[in-house]
């Protein structure tokens, strides 16, 4: 792995989570750096700030600087030359994470127009600072080169949005073809690295990938489950994991995979009971803000928490559970022991099957 320094804020959920996601893109982070305001006006961080990190980057021999916050281009290039290394702020950080895990056709595309939405924005700064003289060209690039690829950006963008289009047209003509079979259809939405997939393959009895990494799913996956008993079966769904401050333009990019979650009849929101109470508050209210950009109905919302074979003694069972997403009442289970999943079963049967 490639060594990292990294800036990050100086809570315990915020330095877990950026260590957590800079070794799933690749990097082993050697220094932690944390700082109250990450984004300020020339470098993301402080004029002292600055130049303490370059030391600290030359004593510790990292090239790669990995800031947990977005950063504009002009912040991330003054930055880079401040500390002569390679600058990555935190949406470029998840977009390499997505580009690593993209296996399907539809996942690249989407991971493209992620990718697309990020860097336009930071090319037309680009143009702005070239024309005004403030700065020649885009990271050594001439005025001429960066409109021209400014202009291409869009292009492409245009090109990725077509295709992706075709794609949300035949996920239409699927859900038209499900709704006439009549099954309710569940879909399984949480935190990255919750269990979602090792729930999916325990209900679904499949072999997907399962992983302890961050975004190891990034396409939606539909398959039949028999709940057990009268004939009652409905179609479970996984989708890709949500974190925190996902930024809107992921979540629209990813639009023909989580739409699946408006559609379905019932959402079975799925978090890691193990963690502790700061970590499920916060990546609870990170997953009901993405459901509400979503426009998911929170009375179809069915809380399910993960991984009670984690808990110890002392730990989340002793905890006051927060309010749950349409009033519902949250279930408990263990998608790698079992513990749980008949009551998970009937809990959907009788939300689904009214």
């Amino acid at each position: 792995m490639e060594k990292a320094t990294v800036v990050t804020y100086p809570d315990d959920f915020a330095k877990q989570e950026i260590k957590e996601l800079a070794k799933a893109a690749g990097y082993s982070v050697v220094t932690l750096i944390t700082q109250r305001r990450v984004v300020k006006s020339m470098y993301g961080v402080g004029v002292g700030k600055a130049e303490e990190i370059r030391e600290i980057m030359r004593e510790n021999g990292s090239k790669v600087l990995i800031v947990d916050e977005e950063l504009r281009s002009s912040q991330a290039y003054n930055l880079a030359q401040v500390t002569k290394g390679t600058v990555i702020d935190r949406d470029r950080l998840i977009l390499d994470i997505f580009a690593k895990r993209a296996t399907t056709t539809e996942g690249k595309l989407q991971v493209q127009l992620a990718e697309l939405q990020y860097e336009i924005p930071r090319t037309k700064d680009a143009v702005r600072h070239s024309k005004t003289g403030e700065r020649a060209g885009y990271m050594g690039i001439g005025e001429l080169a960066v409109d021209v690829k400014f202009r291409a950006l869009k292009r492409r963008m245009v090109t990725v949005k077509d295709k992706l289009e075709k794609a949300q047209s035949f996920r239409s003509l699927q859900r038209i073809e499900r709704k006439k079979l009549d099954i309710p259809l569940v879909s399984l939405a949480g935190y990255t690295s919750s269990g979602k997939t090792t729930l999916f393959n325990s209900l679904a009895q499949e072999k997907k990938e399962e992983s302890p990494d961050l975004f190891t799913t990034l396409t939606t996956t539909t398959r039949a489950v028999d709940l057990g008993g009268n004939g009652r079966s409905v179609l479970l769904s996984d989708t890709v994991g949500f974190i925190s401050r996902l930024p809107t333009y992921m979540v629209e990019s990813f639009k023909s995979t989580l739409e699946e979650l408006t559609y379905a009849d019932l959402v079975l929101l799925i978090l890691d009971a193990s963690e502790s109470e700061e970590a499920i508050s916060i990546k609870l209210g990170s997953c009901r803000e993405i459901l509400k950009e979503l426009g998911v109905d929170s009375s179809k919302v069915l809380l399910v928490l993960n991984k009670i074979d984690l808990i110890g003694d002392h730990g989340w069972r002793d905890v006051e559970e927060p309010d749950m997403p349409g009033d519902q009442a949250s279930i408990r289970v263990s998608a790698l022991r079992g513990d749980g999943l008949r009551q998970l079963r009937n809990r959907i049967a009788s939300l689904t099957y009214q």
